[in-house]
């Protein structure tokens, strides 16, 4: 697992880009156990987002389900790729299938998240 992601409690996952914005998806823990992913609904550039908040909701043959910002912030830009290829969320949950970029309100606001390890900890007693 990419040691630069963050994690929140909810399985979303927080990428520094290393200029002040962040990307942020959903985990791959997150998307097994969504199943196949039929629709993404993403974010608008410039919505101002709250930690915590629902902000997309993503449908699977399973469920849908709400995904909430693990982090405060303005987006920046959504993957509109997603639109016309939502199993990318499946195929590359950390890669292609990110769902938008954000402008944190406030840049500690990482180090409130869950390293990967902690994050590996918290599946694995879901699992249980």
């Amino acid at each position: 697992m990419d040691k630069t992601l963050k994690f929140s409690d909810s399985h979303e996952w927080v990428r520094d880009n290393g200029d002040g914005t962040v990307t942020i998806g959903i985990s791959e823990h997150a998307q097994e156990m969504l199943g196949d992913v039929v629709f993404v609904d993403l974010p608008d550039v410039d919505d101002e987002i709250e930690a915590g908040e629902s902000f997309s909701l993503v449908e699977s043959v399973k469920a849908a389900s709400d995904i909430y910002a693990p982090i405060a912030g303005t987006i920046i830009s959504s993957n509109e790729a997603l639109d016309s290829a939502p199993e990318t969320v499946n195929e590359a949950p950390f890669d292609e299938g990110w769902f938008f970029r954000l402008q944190p309100t406030d840049d500690k606001a990482l180090n409130e998240l869950l390293t990967p390890e902690d994050y590996r900890a918290l599946c694995a007693a879901d699992d249980h």
